[in-house]
């Protein structure tokens, strides 16, 4: 591709992957002009300025290092027979990559927040040049420096395989639009990503006499992340197993619990990326203030996981030690085992 493609030209996600991939910064800047009207002859840092809440921010980011704070998990060590100790460790991955929609400074907090709980040595932001500098303010904030002004797919392949300016991450987080999660699948065969997240999901649970306001008001805030979002109203009738059944179905990023019926259901939703039980805890809560992460699994997948949490920054190394006298009492099972899948080096470990 150069600079003089059109602008009607059809493409693929994975052409502009596999092109970022392959050429780097170039590949990067060209589709960068190409899809974000940049200007920009190279990768460009993000510069803040303009106003931002700062104290919203900081209020915000609170309550995010609260909450994972106290998921941090604990290491574990066990003698699971004499002589046969297991340790699991957790340790924070080393890099992670966090992709911020447009303006979305609330994203930034979900996904960067975390990460400096969880102890990640560094934290590459990248997001489109529109609206970058309100994300630049807010990291700074945040006491995060590395923010690339570059979105969509090409911000995904270079945090994946890494360009002359940006280098290559670990692991990649954060919510994005069809672009985005289409290039996170694509480049998760080659680097970690925590899920799929977006576009946006509400079923909203309504008992009847339930304000008929404030379903709209839920409807209508998912609504507006963009075309492509989706909302959906469960009536709660005679049949509350039939409701439950239903919101199941659905796997749902976000679902609202609007009466006495509907919220009896709270603790039994298991397909789900966060619950919001009653009049008070509307989803944009979530969104912004309570300190549950707002990425969270959509399109299906909360039947098989949940939102972001501080694990997801963080991997698990097992540590196994065995003495003469353990692996005496291992060796009869190490060498069935051996013998029946024809591996007679590993037989041949087993005495000492």
């Amino acid at each position: 591709m150069s600079s003089s493609v059109k602008i009607d030209r059809s493409f693929s996600i994975e052409e502009i992957v596999n092109d970022v991939r392959e050429r780097g910064d170039a590949a990067l800047v060209e589709w960068s002009q190409l899809l974000d009207g940049s200007s920009a002859t190279s990768p460009q840092r993000a510069v803040a300025y303009g106003d931002v809440p700062t104290a919203a921010i900081l209020a915000a980011a609170d309550s995010v290092r609260t909450w994972h704070a106290a998921q941090r998990p604990a290491d574990l060590e066990l003698e699971v027979s004499p002589g046969v100790t297991l340790e699991r460790r957790w340790s924070p991955i080393r890099s992670v990559g966090i992709y911020v929609p447009k303006g979305l400074v609330s994203s930034l907090i979900m996904g960067a927040v975390p990460a400096q709980v969880a102890g990640v040595e560094r934290i590459v932001v990248c997001t489109p040049p529109s609206g970058s500098a309100a994300v630049a303010a807010a990291a700074a904030l945040l006491g995060i420096d590395e923010v690339w002004a570059v979105g969509g797919a090409q911000a995904i392949a270079a945090l994946a395989y890494g360009t002359a300016s940006i280098a290559a991450v670990d692991k990649i987080f954060g919510p994005g639009g069809a672009a985005v999660n289409t290039a996170k699948l694509l480049v998760s065969r080659d680097v970690a990503i925590d899920l799929p997240a977006g576009p946006s999901e509400i079923v909203v649970v309504a008992d009847e006499g339930v304000d008929e306001d404030l379903i709209r008001q839920e409807l209508a805030a998912q609504m507006e992340h963009g075309p492509d979002s989706r909302g959906y109203v469960v009536r709660v009738g005679d049949d509350l197993e039939a409701a439950l059944a239903q919101v199941e179905s659905y796997a749902a990023e976000h679902v609202a619990l609007l009466g006495v019926r509907a919220e009896s259901l709270a603790n039994r939703i298991r397909n789900a990326g966060a619950v919001f039980v009653g009049p008070y805890a509307p989803v944009p809560a979530g969104d912004y203030a309570t300190g549950g992460n707002h990425v969270l699994p959509t399109g299906g997948w909360a039947k098989s996981t949940g939102g972001l949490g501080l694990e997801a920054f963080m991997k698990t190394v097992t540590v196994q030690r065995v003495t003469k006298e353990g692996l005496e009492r291992l060796a009869p099972t190490i060498e069935a085992l051996a013998d029946i899948e024809g591996l007679p080096n590993h037989k041949a470990t087993a005495r000492r």
